[in-house]
């Protein structure tokens, strides 16, 4: 089912998830080198990419939430679109209250908020496995015809920006 969320010829929300997918989880990572050498740095790092991380990722939900909303009721794409949902909003949330547990200093996060952004990076695995299987094995957001050979988008004259 192709996407109804689209930028030249291509589904928008694809192109959006992976910044705040790879800014939150390296958020995890860069708290994890915190506590192994001690270089604070390292969390402040943590910080900015949750920041960064949540924004893109409310972003990306926009198109997301078009594109589920114009699935088949009743499908089984519309049932792994809301999982999928659910458990992207789920770690997103998780980050965000990670990041008001350690504002108060942002290069000391306490055990609560390190633990909110494991649970939290964990929920936003699952969400992209899950788009995966809505792309991969359930064709949402794949245009009509799309194949090994198929022509450029940008040669098409249907595209819409």
């Amino acid at each position: 089912m192709e996407s109804r969320a689209k930028l030249m010829g291509h589904a928008i929300h694809p192109l959006l998830v992976m910044f705040p997918a790879a800014l939150l989880l390296s958020a995890v990572v860069f708290d994890l080198l915190r506590l192994l050498t001690g270089t604070k740095k390292w969390s402040e790092l943590a910080y900015w990419n949750t920041v960064g991380g949540i924004g893109g990722g409310a972003i990306a939900a926009v198109p997301g939430l078009i594109d589920w909303w114009h699935l088949p009721d009743e499908s089984r794409a519309k049932r792994v679109g809301l999982i999928h949902a659910i458990a992207n909003f789920s770690g997103m949330a998780l980050f965000v209250a990670s990041l008001l547990l350690r504002r108060s200093d942002k290069a000391e996060p306490t055990a609560a908020a390190l633990g909110c952004a494991i649970a939290g990076a964990s929920a936003i695995r699952l969400g992209g496995y899950l788009g995966g299987e809505l792309v991969e094995r359930l064709g949402v957001g794949v245009t009509p015809g799309a194949n090994v050979n198929a022509p450029p988008s940008l040669t098409q004259p249907n595209w819409r920006a």
